[in-house]
């Protein structure tokens, strides 16, 4: 779909690409609504570091406008399975949250993704969060992403001058089989995207961890083939 225009200038919009499924759709999608999309893709010190190739295969094969990775070393800080030397939990899915939970992740990259948008005149940012099939993490809430778009408003230039920023957040209330279905529909292959926390020392999805574990279950639930290979 071409790009909707303002004022006779595309509609950007920033989309925060991590390289995972969420991820993907989030960015498909923003495409399809018209705009003319810029990734922002963080390299935090994760232990999956293959979702930042993911990312930069996706933002190819979907034809965004730019991406741009920036390299925030969230190892300095730890406390998180993802950023320290603490083992993913493979027991499934409890009610807690779990150790994967980096501190403040969403809340430091839509900040992040706020700075990129308003350098590129855009006001709508995309984030794949996502509240029903989700490891329960504070930072995917919708009274969240709710409160941060009145933050951006407030302590930012083109906030207070009138022009606030939209925070899109289209999968917030799909369950994973719905986003299955999103990728299918969008004509998306799944195997372009990274979800595992956890892989092997060969390079595949563990199968095992928690994000492993809600990707399996969405595309079951939703009959449709994943092709991402896993090790279990």
């Amino acid at each position: 779909m071409a790009s909707t225009e303002h004022n006779g200038m595309p509609r950007r919009a920033v989309v925060l690409l991590s390289g995972g499924l969420d991820s993907m759709v989030t960015a498909a999608i923003a495409l399809e609504e018209g705009f003319e999309v810029h990734a922002l893709t963080v390299d935090y010190g994760q232990r999956h570091r293959i979702e930042l190739l993911s990312s930069k295969g996706i933002a190819e094969k979907l034809g965004l406008a730019s991406r741009t990775e920036i390299s925030l070393d969230l190892r300095a800080f730890g406390g998180s399975a993802l950023t320290a030397s603490i083992d993913v939990p493979k027991a499934g899915v409890g009610d807690d949250i779990p150790v994967t939970y980096v501190p403040a992740r969403n809340l430091v990259f839509l900040s992040l993704m706020t700075a990129c948008a308003e350098s590129l005149g855009a006001s709508d940012v995309y984030i794949g969060v996502n509240a029903l099939d989700y490891s329960g993490y504070p930072d995917c809430r919708p009274e969240f992403i709710k409160s941060f778009a009145e933050t951006a408003r407030l302590g930012t230039k083109a906030g207070v001058s009138g022009n606030p920023f939209t925070v899109h957040a289209p999968l917030q209330d799909m369950t994973k089989a719905d986003i299955a279905r999103e990728c299918a529909r969008l004509g998306l292959d799944p195997s372009w995207s990274w979800s595992c926390y956890d892989p092997t020392i060969e390079g595949i999805a563990c199968g095992e961890c928690d994000s492993c574990r809600l990707r399996k279950k969405g595309f079951a639930e939703a009959g449709i083939v994943d092709s991402t290979k896993y090790a279990i």
